[in-house]
């Protein structure tokens, strides 16, 4: 066990000089599982016209269209099933989708929601993991339920989004 303490002591005193974040001294189980995708997201330049060809053309179930004020999008889901399509729309010019359709004219998809059992947990977990997430806290999503956003550069180019089951 001395050893043990030793080695311990020895790892905190290398992060505290190094200001290494690579590994942590102390164990974090993580408490939370991944389930089903909620929804895939596709940013569209004409929201009406794309949730149109959902509705009138492909038959499935279209909601109206929400505002989003804190996200900066207006949204409107396509039911298929136990998932969902989302449909983004930008709210102005600083829309962090009116840039996604600046670069992509025509819209396309934009992220995947996974949903999860533990929200909170699960962000502990993957900053203990390195894995950014592109804000400190969860926000309130479209479905009322709490999500966060985790950086694409750390998920293989795919922007995710986890939401509280």
């Amino acid at each position: 066990m001395a050893g043990l303490t030793r080695f311990t002591r020895f790892l905190g005193e290398l992060l505290v000089k190094k200001n290494a974040r690579a590994f942590s001294i102390t164990p974090f189980v993580a408490d939370w599982k991944v389930g089903k995708i909620n929804h895939v997201a596709i940013a569209v330049p004409d929201i009406e016209k794309t949730a149109s060809m959902y509705r009138d053309v492909l038959k499935a179930k279209v909601s109206e269209k929400h505002a989003q004020p804190e996200h900066g999008v207006y949204t409107v889901f396509v039911e298929l099933g136990d998932t969902k399509i989302e449909l983004l729309n930008p709210m102005g010019e600083k829309s962090p989708i009116q840039g996604f359709l600046d670069k992509n004219k025509s819209g396309g998809m934009h992220h995947i929601c996974l949903e999860v059992s533990d929200i909170e947990a699960a962000m502990k977990d993957l900053k203990a993991k390195n894995i950014r997430l592109l804000s400190e806290t969860a926000k309130i999503g479209a479905h009322g339920k709490p999500v966060v956003f985790l950086h694409p550069k750390d998920c293989n180019g795919v922007l995710v989004e986890l939401e509280q089951e």
